[in-house]
């Protein structure tokens, strides 16, 4: 139970992300324009990641909130190696190094961890 509660803010903040690019991929103005959409994601994946921070917080538990965003951001990446790139990239024509060498999948990454460790710092480290 200890591992699947610090994995399930990763699975909650991966999910998320791709929930949004899906969902942003039918919206008329910014279908066809990636940048646009993940600058959108951009500013999501701090709410998803100040979310997925409470919720493993909530019960006192005391983990380093950089060692927590940095967890969070390997199991999404993980999840992105095992789903998103063989069942949606590569039938779209893409591949695993077009995925991982992209420089939004890294900024996103850095975005999620560096918030969950802001969040820790206000809201966790300073109660103690």
């Amino acid at each position: 139970m200890k591992y699947l509660k610090i994995l399930l803010p990763g699975i909650f903040v991966w999910l998320s992300v791709s929930v949004s690019f899906y969902i942003l991929g039918f919206v008329p103005l910014i279908n066809g324009f990636f940048k646009s959409q993940a600058v959108i994601v951009m500013i999501f994946i701090v709410l998803y990641a100040n979310e997925s921070a409470l919720f493993y917080y909530k019960n006192g538990i005391k983990l380093h909130g950089l060692l927590l965003g940095i967890i969070m951001s390997l199991t999404a990446l993980l999840l992105d190696a095992l789903i998103t790139v063989p069942f949606i990239e590569i039938p779209n024509g893409r591949s695993y190094y077009s995925f991982f060498s992209s420089p939004v999948l890294w900024i996103l990454a850095s975005i999620n961890s560096i918030t969950v460790y802001c969040f820790w710092r206000k809201k966790i480290k300073s109660k103690v």
